[in-house]
Order: C-alpha cells, then structure tokens, then sequence
C-alpha cells in the first residue's frame, strides 16, 4: 500500500512538536505565528484525549530559547523534551532510540521550519520506513516560497501533507468512537 494512501492511526502514531521555541517562533510573521501555535493547542489537546504520545525537540536552546510557555504549559505529563543541532530530529540518537524501540509506524510532524527541521526530519524518518504525516497548518516558515517547496518536496518524497480536522477525525474512524465529541469540540 503506498504511503500517500495511508490513514492516520493514534495507536501507530507519535506526534514530534519541533522546535516551537521563543526566538525562532518571533522570527516568523505574525500571522504564521498565531496560526501555527493555535493549531499546535490543537493538536496538543487531541494528543492528550487520544492518549498519542508527544515528542519536542528544541533547536539549540542556548541560543534559540525553549519552547514557548503557551505550548510547554499544555504538554501531556512526561512529554520528554530533546535539545538538538542536528536540522533532522532523526539525527539525534535519543530520539532516533526511541522511535527504533517503540512500536511508532506513523508520524505526525509539526513545528518550525517546514523548509528545514521538518524537511530533513520527514525525510529521514520516510527512509527509516515510517509513514509521515505532515500537518500543513501546523508547520511554517518564515517565507511561504521556502514553505510551499518544502510541502512539494516532502509529497513528492511520499509523506502525507494533510491538516489537522482530517488528521483527527481519521484517528477517530468513527463517530461512535467515545472521544467523538471531545475532538470535534476541539475542531470547532
């Protein structure tokens, strides 16, 4: 089955929140700003009502600041957060043992930025074997060019550039399923 065929599972899934941090998220335009830290909660709410496991990474904290207050406040308990260089969260041996030992197939990317860190980290984890979901209003960049390349690259490359109500409600498969009118609360 090809990947661009794939649903969304919350039971195969994690979702890596990357590197939403304080000067790297005041680096983008306002707009983008707004939109990707809503859509995060979002995401971060749905993630704790479907009990789907949440990694962060923060691109060199030291310098770029960790994740921003509104979204660190809000992260499921024992969200572990991972401080990398690397542009490619694979790249970072912690994470990189964690997805290798647990039972992930799937993984729902957000965060900063989609020509970079989401780039290089979609494509690592496609090479690796896992079906990467790309959360188009969830990821962003600082110039829509560099964004939209990306978005292209990664669906050429074989991941999912799909938005968050599809995400969830594919998580969900069913309007009987018990968190039904949890989530839609969420979307609506």
């Amino acid at each position: 089955m090809s990947q661009a065929l794939s649903i969304a599972n919350a039971e195969k899934g994690v979702l890596i929140v990357v590197d939403i941090q304080d000067r790297l998220l005041s680096a983008m335009p306002q707009q983008q700003q707004e939109m990707i830290q809503t859509s995060v909660q979002t995401l971060l709410a749905a993630a704790d009502v479907l009990a789907l496991p949440v990694l962060v990474t923060e691109q060199y904290p030291k310098g770029l600041g960790h994740t921003v207050a509104a979204l660190k406040d809000i992260l499921p308990a024992n969200t572990p957060i991972f401080e990398k260089t690397q542009f490619s969260a694979w790249q970072v041996d912690d994470i990189a043992a964690v997805l290798k030992q647990s039972e992930y197939q799937q993984v729902f990317l957000c965060g900063m930025e989609t020509h970079i860190c989401i780039l290089q980290t979609a494509l690592d984890l496609l090479k690796q074997g896992f079906e990467v979901f790309v959360i188009e209003e969830a990821v962003c960049s600082r110039d829509n060019k560099h964004y939209q390349n990306a978005l292209n690259r990664l669906r050429d490359a074989g991941a999912v550039i799909t938005n968050i109500e599809s995400l969830l409600f594919e998580c969900l498969g069913d309007a009987r399923h018990p968190q039904f009118k949890t989530i839609s609360k969420l979307i609506i």
